[in-house]
């Protein structure tokens, strides 16, 4: 469909996602492809995506968590121990792109729900599966969680400050890099379609995604032998790119990478005289000599707030950034100016704000995004526009069970 009257057709429309996942690595990849264009079928058992109930924050009946990561998504609900839910699941498959799934290995093959089977009867089907280990090795059944991964992976053992026990990233990216990587691969498979005609299947490990994001700091360890330890705000080779308390408790981070900046951030703390001092001369010398450069940095801080220091730092040229929590975050111009906070909201009423999309595209942008849906909000729609069936046939399913479709709650006084 052309994009018309300058309303751009979204980059991803005319794909469909048959979205079999719940908690969080599985819906932010799905979101991911909603927010980016393509109708994200949302299948859910009678119970519901678990995240709908995770306290402590709700807007209704649903939990906040859920609601940040499921909108621009419809849901059906299908009973998958029904033999006429288990065929409806497959008739979906049939009529979408891109299957993604986080069931611990091994859970889908009891069902008859397996690559195998599905690309027999739609064989451009694209099976993305996330997983803790993946689908392959001695643990592959063992289960993991985002927590989990973290650990094990290595990365926690950098994280939190040196002397101290190793604490776990404050958010969860064991979870978001899997839903990163499954979008990625299933996309370049996509692409791979183009040629081929045919679909595959991606095999996503929470552990590899951890692992992979090691980055330089697995190619430091395996040419030396050494391990990095805590990384606390600092930096394994720059003296002056770290973090810094100021007045009042706040605290910022600069990142004084060259000669130039150091002298800036001399003069602009008022310690010009350490341009001089032999011990922080260069680069190396201020590494040398780093533990006692840091009381002295921070003692000048101390003056004055982070309020303070982060413009006069700016125009001197040394990158600088406040540590924000989330109120500061979530109200920061720059944030509110990139659409990074959306408002969603519903026909029942219900409102939510939510952290938005971060890819922007030129011509094609997503003109809006829909609240997330209700359990089986849209299960007859879903029925009737996408396999087809008549009132008869979504009638008989509901009545036996096979799928759930929501009835929205009448307001007091109708």
């Amino acid at each position: 469909m052309a994009a018309s009257e300058g309303l751009a057709t979204p980059t991803l429309a005319g794909l469909r996602v048959l979205d079999l996942t719940q908690f969080l690595a599985g819906p932010y990849a799905t979101m991911i492809f909603a927010d980016l264009g393509a109708e994200v079928v949302k299948l859910e058992a009678p119970v519901g995506d678990w995240s709908r109930i995770l306290p402590p924050n709700f807007v209704g009946d649903d939990s906040c968590y859920y609601l940040s990561i499921n909108r621009n998504k419809k849901s059906i609900v299908v009973d998958m121990k029904s033999p006429d839910g288990l065929e409806i699941v497959k008739r979906l498959a049939d009529e979408s792109d891109i299957l993604v799934e986080n069931f611990r290995p091994g859970v889908l093959d009891r069902l008859g729900l397996t690559y195998e089977n599905l690309s027999e009867r739609n064989p451009g089907l694209i099976w993305a599966s996330i997983s803790g280990f993946g689908q392959t090795g001695a643990d592959r059944d063992r289960p993991a969680y985002d927590m989990i991964v973290q650990a094990i992976s290595g990365g926690m053992s950098m994280t939190g400050e040196p002397g101290r026990s190793a604490v776990r990233s404050g958010i969860p990216l064991g979870d978001l890099s899997a839903g990163m990587y499954a979008v990625i691969g299933a996309l370049a498979a996509l692409e791979e379609r183009r040629r081929s005609g045919k679909g595959q299947y991606i095999d996503v490990s929470m552990l590899d995604c951890q692992v992979s994001m090691l980055c330089y700091q697995a190619g430091y360890y395996l040419h030396s032998g050494n391990n990095p330890g805590r990384q606390g705000w600092g930096h394994d080779s720059i003296p002056t790119y770290r973090g810094f308390n100021c007045a009042s408790g706040s605290s910022l981070v600069i990142t004084a990478n060259t000669e130039r900046m150091w002298q800036g951030l001399c003069d602009v703390l008022g310690i010009a005289d350490m341009k001089d001092d032999a011990r922080f001369t260069l680069n190396e010398d201020r590494y040398a000599n780093r533990e006692e450069l840091w009381p002295i940095l921070e003692g000048a801080f101390m003056k004055h707030t982070a309020d303070y220091w982060v413009p006069k730092l700016l125009a001197a040229g040394i990158p600088v950034g406040e540590i924000n929590n989330l109120e500061k975050a979530l109200s920061n111009p720059q944030v509110l100016a990139r659409d990074m906070v959306l408002e969603l909201s519903n026909d029942e009423g219900a409102e939510i704000r939510v952290a938005g999309n971060p890819v922007k595209m030129s011509r094609t942008p997503m003109e809006t995004h829909t609240y997330p849906p209700k359990l089986g909000g849209e299960t007859a729609d879903i029925l009737a526009d996408v396999l087809g069936a008549d009132g008869e046939e979504i009638a008989r399913l509901i009545e036996t069970g096979a799928v759930y479709e929501y009835t929205p709650k009448k307001a007091k006084g109708d």
